[in-house]
């Protein structure tokens, strides 16, 4: 006889929403109905897994669902949207928020729809996240979520940023050329126009920069390096007053504070820049009374200007400032070593024609001469009439 065993009830469907901090609460905050991906209770397995998983952990993770490639992301992901992007992202499509790099990531994510899975390190897309297209870095993988029949409902994407890192690695490798190739210069002109070679090779932290060194009077400030500008140009004269009424760049407040000033706005009379904010660092080293002179950093308008970025342009600066500051030394001792050998040569040569006179006998006066040979003949031998006396010479040296 058979039995009828009671049949199991189907296991409620948990929520894919639950948890997952800030961003949690705001998917559950969201009507989907009105989205691309309609109500929670007709989503697939696969993605409520997915949701699961992105909203458990703190790694930073981003779905992209289906043909629309909706949008969810956890906390986690969150700075990577910037102050301009978020909250509005979520639940969005990926070719709205991400218009900027959808040319550079589209045929990415349509590759992961066929099944391939891209993965780059490092890896540049330029974001506007806070206003303004920034340079930014990443590590990153995408991979296909599969559905329940096998084929790709959507892109799994793992992050992690490293603009930070690439930065700074850009940076040391700037600093690092700047002490090796300016440690050699005879001048502090040469150490100048040395370091501006090598800012040159930095745009993207440097769009242009000026090397000018004060005057010893402190009235006047000269071009000595030039990086991304034409030296003599409207913004680079290779010559500025100090005691101007309106100088082209603030070098006298430089001189005088020996602190860092940052103009938002350039001006007028120096002429169409591939930057609109500069840093004017004091070239100078701890200690000294006041600046060699001064570096106008040109600001990139894909950076922001944050401390790390202001530490950079100090620190370059300071491998100027050690650069002149050695430079003038070595002229200094290279002044006072041929200057003691000038007095060595003078006195080689004084020495040398007293020991001359000492060695060859000193020429008589005529008088004394003429007297000295009459009076090599013997008195016994002259005549009588012709002996002087005795008491009285004839003749007297």
């Amino acid at each position: 006889m058979a039995t009828n065993l009671p049949v199991p009830a189907p296991a409620p469907r948990t929520d894919p929403l639950a948890g997952g901090g800030e961003m949690g609460a705001l998917m559950r905050s969201i009507d989907w109905s009105k989205t691309a991906v309609g109500p929670v209770e007709g989503w697939p397995q696969s993605l409520r897994t997915a949701l699961s998983i992105l909203l458990e952990t703190g790694f930073p993770m981003y779905i992209a669902w289906g043909p629309e490639f909706t949008q969810f992301y956890n906390d986690g992901f969150r700075p990577i949207l910037g102050s301009t992007k978020h909250p509005a992202a979520m639940g969005l499509s990926t070719r709205v928020t991400f218009a900027e790099i959808w040319d550079i990531i589209g045929p990415m994510f349509q590759g992961v729809m066929e099944g391939k899975t891209t993965t780059l390190v490092d890896f540049l897309l330029p974001l506007d996240r806070h206003g303004f297209v920034e340079e930014c870095y990443f590590i990153f993988s995408y991979s296909p979520i599969r559905e329940e029949g096998g084929s790709v409902g959507g892109v799994f994407v793992t992050v992690t940023e490293t603009t930070e890192r690439v930065l700074g690695a850009r940076r040391l490798k700037t600093l690092q050329e700047l002490a090796a190739r300016t440690q050699k210069a005879a001048t502090a002109e040469a150490a100048c126009e040395a370091a501006a070679g090598v800012l040159r090779e930095n745009p993207d932290d440097l769009p242009f920069g000026l090397v000018y060194l004060f005057d010893a009077g402190g009235k006047g400030a000269t071009l000595a390096g030039a990086a991304g500008l034409e030296p003599g140009g409207p913004a680079s004269p290779a010559r500025i007053d100090l005691e101007a009424a309106d100088p082209l760049w603030p070098l006298a407040d430089v001189l005088r504070t020996g602190e860092t000033r940052v103009l938002e706005e350039l001006p007028a009379a120096a002429g169409p820049l591939p930057a609109q904010r500069v840093a004017v660092v004091p070239i100078a080293q701890p200690g000294e009374e006041r600046p060699a002179g001064a570096l106008i950093a040109a600001i990139s308008p894909r950076l922001i200007f944050d401390e790390k970025y202001r530490g950079f342009f100090a620190l370059a600066a300071g491998q100027i400032a050690t650069a002149v500051s050695n430079a003038r030394a070595l002229a200094e001792a290279k002044a006072r070593a041929e200057a003691l050998a000038e007095l060595d040569r003078a006195k080689t040569a004084f020495f040398s024609n007293v020991s001359h006179e000492l060695r060859t006998p000193l020429t008589l006066p005529s008088g004394c001469s003429s007297w000295s040979t009459r009076s090599s003949i013997s008195p016994a031998s002259r005549p009588a009439a012709s002996r002087p006396p005795t008491s009285r010479p004839t003749s007297r040296c």
